[in-house]
C-alpha cells in the first residue's frame, strides 16, 4: 500500500540489533548506538520491538510519554531538548510500565508489522529495531516487514559465555 511506502520512504538505513540470547545488552547497544549517531549529528529513531520487555522508554527517561495519531499513523515520541530521537515502543501502548504482554505469535507479528508500516517516522538517517532476545516469530516477521526496503544492516550482540 501506499502507507507502507511512504512511512519509511525517508529512512536511509535501517539496523536491526539482534542476539541469540536475552540479558546481552541489546537495549543498551540500541540506545548507546542512537546516541551516538545523534551526537555525530545524524537524524535517529529506534523501533523497539521487545514486545515483552520494552526498556527503552524507560533508558531515555520518556516512559511516560504517550503516543499520538496522525494522518500517517501513529506519531512517535520525541527524545531530549533537540528532539532529535525519535522512538516508538509498546511501552507507550501498556497501561502501566511493568505490565506483561502475554501474547501470541499472530498478535505479535501483526503488531510488528503494524510498527513497521504506520509510524510516521519522517525524514531520518537512521532507523535502529531493537529485538527481542533469541530467534523468533518476531525476529522473522521484523524481517519480513522491512525486506521491501533493501536498507538492512545487523549488529549482533553477543557475550563470552
Amino acid at each position: 500500500t501506499l502507507a507502507e511506502r511512504t512511512n519509511l520512504a525517508g529512512v536511509r538505513h535501517i539496523l536491526l540489533v539482534l542476539s541469540g540470547k536475552g540479558g546481552v545488552g541489546k537495549s543498551t547497544i540500541s540506545t548507546e548506538l542512537a546516541l551516538a549517531l545523534r551526537n555525530a549529528g545524524k537524524t535517529v529513531g529506534i523501533l523497539d520491538v521487545d514486545l515483552c520487555g520494552p526498556s527503552i522508554p524507560r533508558m531515555l527517561r520518556v516512559q511516560d510519554s504517550a503516543v499520538h495519531q496522525c494522518d500517517s499513523g501513529w506519531v512517535p515520541v520525541f527524545v531530549g531538548q533537540d528532539k532529535a530521537i525519535a522512538l516508538m515502543s509498546i511501552g507507550f501502548l501498556l497501561e502501566r510500565p511493568d505490565d506483561a504482554v502475554v501474547w501470541r505469535g499472530p498478535k505479535k507479528n501483526a503488531l510488528i508489522k503494524q510498527f513497521v508500516t504506520d509510524v510516521a517516522w519522517g525524514n531520518l538517517d537512521f532507523l535502529i529495531v531493537d529485538t527481542p532476545p533469541g530467534t523468533s516469530d518476531e525476529h522473522i516477521s521484523t524481517v519480513e516487514a522491512l525486506r521491501p526496503y533493501q536498507l538492512l544492516g545487523a549488529v549482533l550482540v553477543t557475550t563470552p559465555q
